[in-house]
């Protein structure tokens, strides 16, 4: 018996996971890119103003500096955020677990995974409500 028995009869090969594999490799090296982007941003942001005294109650680009580095802080954690769900997707995929939902235990959609390539869920357990 192949591969397909053992897996069962409605997933993929597991060498159709090769370019899944690649795709979640190259979206991990975008998201430390722009992680890294948004790092030096942050920092930047953080050094300029430094240099000058804000105070961000009187000053009125103190509100304007103030949002830009919260706003770039919060894109920071996204992008981690992302790194992890994409770091857990391609772990499912070394076990063998890739494409399986984490709620019901059936096939994710290959639409799915393709829109969504980290997705732990089927879109009708994605549907539900959390408690």
């Amino acid at each position: 018996m192949g591969d397909a028995s053992r897996h069962g009869h409605d997933e993929p090969e597991p060498s159709a996971f090769s370019d899944v594999r690649a795709r979640l490799a190259a979206d991990r090296a975008d998201t430390l890119a722009r992680a890294a982007a948004l790092r030096r941003d942050f920092d930047g942001i953080v050094a300029a103003n430094a240099l000058v005294a804000v105070d961000d109650e009187h000053d009125p680009e103190g509100g304007t500096t103030a949002f830009e580095r919260a706003h770039v802080a919060a894109l920071m954690a996204q992008a981690r955020e992302h790194l992890e769900e994409v770091d857990r997707a391609l772990q499912r995929l070394e076990r063998g677990q890739y494409g399986r939902c984490e709620g019901c235990g059936g096939t994710i959609a290959p639409e799915r995974l393709e829109i969504r390539p980290a997705a732990t869920t089927c879109v009708r357990c994605a549907g539900r409500p959390t408690r």
